[in-house]
């Protein structure tokens, strides 16, 4: 799992919260890490190869928001595979995972690699949480006709850079001078926990308000489209709305315990004596969520992609072909219905403005249709009879 724990680990003088989960049950806690990261990877994996069946359609381009969301699933991915190979060392050469306790040694490569695979997986979760928050921004922007692929460059930008330098700024804090001096004070280690837990806090305060102004004005979107808002527009909003719910369900459930599980090691760690009896319930809860943690932080590769895609099913087509995001089919349903060649020469202000207005309803829709989260029947459903996705 993802907790900065693991970078503190690292530390031959670390603190006695760090090295009571560290040290409860390693093979076990090691195992569950493996098995819930494998099993997470194969599925996410599984949801984004293309299946049999699938009626391919062609795009006329892709969006900004799918490719966010392609890369919130390949950190995922590859944050799950820093997780396998970082406890797969751990359970196979107990050895040389014990070399990282003493401080004086002369082998630095288990200090490396204790390092190097905590910051790979910090570094990928925290780009996730990064592009997740991007994801929020730029569906509000999408709906206010204020984002494009353009925006993909400033995305990745934003994603990261401030993904790379929080960790390198986090890490150099809690080591400096050396990582034999690290851990003496909390000096060392608050800025590291700020700096990981900065952009998780990010997610959970922002994207809610994000999403809640992205909803709101799809609804008015809708109304103003026809100047009526019917059942299928209100169940357009409701699928749109649900589709944000799940997201942040998804999020809080996955990374709800490491903040539970920091809070209690934070308070264990301000004790004279972590071990004393009056603390008992607090160690427990606190290896409880530790385990949890492992548990469940792999496993949001996979969830997300049920958020995001639904269940795919288990026929793979091994044709590879360009993935289709679902709500993606009514956006290319509707240009491909929808619009018409323009005429060659316009010689009235009365085409000129109907040109407009098509070019806005054509717009909207686009805009409503990359939220949506409606599957290939109620795509067709929609298409059929909302008012917003008929011809004009």
């Amino acid at each position: 799992m993802a907790s900065p724990r693991l970078e503190t680990y690292c530390c031959p003088n670390r603190d006695a919260a760090t090295q009571l989960v560290m040290n409860f049950q390693p093979e076990v806690f090691c195992g569950v890490c493996i098995g819930s990261a494998s099993i997470s990877l194969l599925l996410t994996v599984l949801q984004l190869l293309p299946k049999k069946g699938q009626s391919p359609r062609k795009m006329p381009k892709a969006s900004s928001s799918s490719t966010i969301l392609l890369l919130i699933s390949i950190c995922d991915i590859l944050g799950g595979l820093g997780m396998i190979f970082r406890s797969s060392v751990w359970l196979g050469f107990p050895g040389f995972i014990a070399n990282i306790s003493v401080s004086n040694g002369t082998d630095v490569w288990p200090s490396a690699f204790c390092v190097g695979s905590a910051m790979w997986i910090q570094l990928l979760y925290s780009a996730g949480f990064w592009w997740l928050f991007c994801y929020a921004v730029d569906s509000y922007l999408v709906v206010r006709r204020s984002a494009g692929l353009s925006t993909i460059v400033l995305y990745h930008m934003m994603t990261w850079g401030l993904a790379v330098m929080l960790c390198v700024e986090g890490i150099a804090l809690l080591y400096y001078p050396s990582l034999s001096s690290c851990e003496n004070g909390l000096e060392h280690a608050i800025p590291h926990y700020i700096t990981t837990y900065a952009p998780l806090l990010l997610v959970l305060v922002a994207n809610p308000i994000l999403f809640r102004r992205t909803v709101s004005a799809v609804a008015s979107l809708l109304k103003g489209r026809q100047g009526i808002y019917t059942e299928n527009e209100r169940r357009l909003g409701t699928e749109i709305q649900m589709r944000f719910f799940k997201i942040m369900l998804v999020f809080v459930i996955c990374w709800s315990p490491n903040i539970i599980n920091e809070t209690l090691l934070f308070y264990l760690e301000m004790q004279p004596d972590i071990n004393e009896m009056p603390l008992k319930n607090l160690r427990s809860a606190a290896l409880i969520t530790w385990i949890i943690m492992g548990v469940l932080n792999p496993m949001q590769g996979f969830l997300f992609t049920l958020a995001f895609y639904g269940w795919t099913g288990w026929r793979v087509d091994l044709k590879w072909r360009k993935r289709e995001i679902p709500w993606e089919s009514m956006s290319s349903s509707t240009v491909g219905e929808n619009a018409y060649p323009s005429p060659v020469n316009y010689q009235s202000n009365i085409h000129d403005s109907k040109k407009i207005s098509a070019t806005d309803s054509q717009q909207t829709d686009e805009a409503i249709s990359m939220l949506s989260e409606a599957n290939t029947s109620s795509d067709e459903r929609l298409t059929r009879s909302s008012p917003i996705y008929q011809g004009w």
